[in-house]
């Protein structure tokens, strides 16, 4: 089969490709530039757990090299302390986990090396399209001068950025608003107070602060220093930034210390979702497909979910063949997911940039907005958590033998340590992306027990069973433990780590309609497959 086109190199176009590699599929990744990005510090991304985890997976490692994980959170409100909170999770007495801060060009460089060490990623230079053809067996694109050619694949992934070149020429519409937040920005080497912490300062107290500036971390004592400004204001001068920067320097210091300026800009924030993600073999995914970014969310994140999302589906149908139930639920489980993103921001803007009135003098109030912001920034609630794929069309039907634990059914799963039958332990997480389901059997007590015995024992041999007749390929692992789940719960996970359901025993029939339902079904219009549905539902024996 033709490999698959990816249009645009940057991080999401790159991380596609290494998702799809990772799964065995090949691709072309046409780039409109260079192959290689300007340094621009004042240009930096932040990552959440899950990911950074998808990018170290995928085998960048300049999240370790350049990348910075705050050690806290501080939120402050004219001269006051509102919150502080510290991040990590060293021995699991911190709920929330620490993200990761780095300049946008060292993450698409280490990408990029990722990229050129894969056989299965044909990256290509100066290759911008200006025509794409698609039919029943594949997409036909052409690139123009300097290197001419026609591409032909089997499905298509436009990466290629908010004025997409794939989704115009797809004549897909993108409304939204414009001009949502506008920031003055600035990377500067010095030493601040708090070394290592994110601060979001509200209504600062000197005369240049504006309505809010944050400050964050990244190696080496460099930070980077967001100022908001009205949506449709004045241009920043380079002696007005200057202004600014002085001033917050000395407002948090209390006199102007020694700094070093590396980079400065204006970036303009729109609110964009394209109306479809999916046209026949063609698909949109980053900023091609939505743009976000107000009340600290972050595009960049949605956008690596859609790649990790979308890869593994291509895969199957690249491998296997797959639904149409299955390429359609791309774009109805990210567009939701970004849509609800996009709801949550429009519906906090108004709170938290309108006019005080009497809010301000409302109890609580200056609370329950910095919790609004945190949110977006760190990566909780409405505005920053994980997506839950809750409505997906993937989900199996409630049945009487699922059972309930700690995650619901479309949630990301917890990241447990895991077994695998050769007795490798690892993190739950980085069994992910490999292009097969995982079950997961909660079994106490096998972390000090012989393998050789337990492999044998219970409801192992059972368990071995059900998932060697799976319709799908599937990985078997074991737990100790796992958040909310009872001794002998199996528990199927999707290749991008979203619990399809949690099952009380080894329940083969209810294994396998779970399974697949969440592959979409069989590919009816190529003849399906050759499984059929275990007859057995009974509850294996557990002692």
């Amino acid at each position: 089969m033709d490999p698959v086109i990816v249009v645009g190199a940057g991080p999401v176009g790159l991380a596609l490709s290494l998702a799809l590699a990772a799964q065995g599929v090949p691709s072309v990744l046409l780039d409109e530039g260079p192959g290689k990005d300007e340094p621009r510090p004042a240009r930096t991304v932040v990552l959440r757990e899950d990911t950074a985890d998808l990018v170290g997976r995928l085998g960048c490692t300049t999240l370790h090299d350049e990348g910075l994980r705050w050690a806290g959170w501080r939120s402050v409100r004219r001269k006051q302390l509102v919150r502080a909170v510290p991040l990590g999770d060293e021995e699991g007495t911190v709920p929330l986990p620490a993200p990761v801060h780095l300049p946008q060009h060292a993450l698409t460089g280490g990408l990029r090396a990722a990229v050129t060490a894969q056989d299965l990623v044909t990256m290509v230079p100066f290759s911008r399209i200006d025509t794409l053809e698609q039919d029943p067996n594949g997409v036909t694109v052409h690139t123009r001068e300097p290197g001419s050619t026609w591409w032909r694949g089997s499905y298509l992934v436009g990466c290629d950025g908010a004025r997409s070149t794939v989704r115009k020429l797809l004549d897909i519409r993108f409304p939204g608003r414009t001009a949502v937040e506008r920031h003055a920005v600035a990377a500067l080497r010095a030493d601040l107070p708090w070394p290592g912490e994110a601060v979001l300062h509200r209504s600062p107290p000197w005369r240049t602060g504006g309505a809010e500036v944050t400050a964050r971390p990244l190696p080496g004592n460099v930070w980077r220093l967001d100022w908001l400004l009205p949506p449709r204001g004045e241009l920043v001068t380079p002696d007005a930034l200057i202004i600014r920067i002085r001033d917050t320097l000395e407002g948090w210091c209390g006199e102007t210390p020694a700094y070093e300026l590396l980079d400065t800009g204006v970036y303009t924030l729109h609110h964009r979702l394209a109306r479809r993600w999916r046209s026949k073999r063609a698909f949109l995914a980053g900023d091609a497909a939505h743009l976000l970014g107000a009340l600290g969310t972050q595009g960049l994140d949605e956008g690596l979910r859609d790649a990790e999302n979308l890869a593994w589906k291509l895969a199957q149908a690249w491998h296997q063949s797959a639904s149409e139930l299955l390429l359609d639920s791309y774009q109805t489980e990210r567009r939701a997911a970004v849509a609800s993103r996009l709801r949550a921001a429009d519906q906090s803007l108004p709170i938290l940039r309108g006019s005080a009135g009497l809010r301000t003098l409302v109890p609580g109030s200056a609370r329950g907005h910095d919790t609004l912001l945190a949110d977006g920034h760190l990566g909780c609630g409405p505005l920053g958590a994980p997506p839950s794929y809750n409505h997906s069309p993937l989900s199996p039907q409630r049945a009487e033998a699922h059972a309930t634990v700690g995650t619901a059914p479309g949630a990301p799963v917890a990241d447990v340590r895991v077994t695998a039958p050769d007795g490798t332990a690892v993190r739950l997480r980085e069994r992910l992306g490999q292009g097969h389901l995982l079950v997961i059997l909660v079994a106490p007590g096998t972390g000090v027990w012989d393998r050789r015995h337990w492999l044998t024992a219970g409801v192992m041999p059972r368990l071995v069973d059900a998932v060697d007749a799976l319709p799908v390929k599937a990985e078997l692992l074991v737990t100790e433990s796992y958040p909310g789940a009872t001794a002998h719960t199996v528990l199927l996970v999707r290749p991008d780590g979203h619990l399809v359901a949690a099952f009380g025993g080894v329940r083969p029939a209810e294994l396998f309609a779970a399974a697949d339902a969440a592959r979409g079904g069989a590919d009816t219009a190529h003849g399906g497959d050759a499984h059929t549905t275990p007859s057995s539902d009974r509850t294996a024996d557990v002692n």
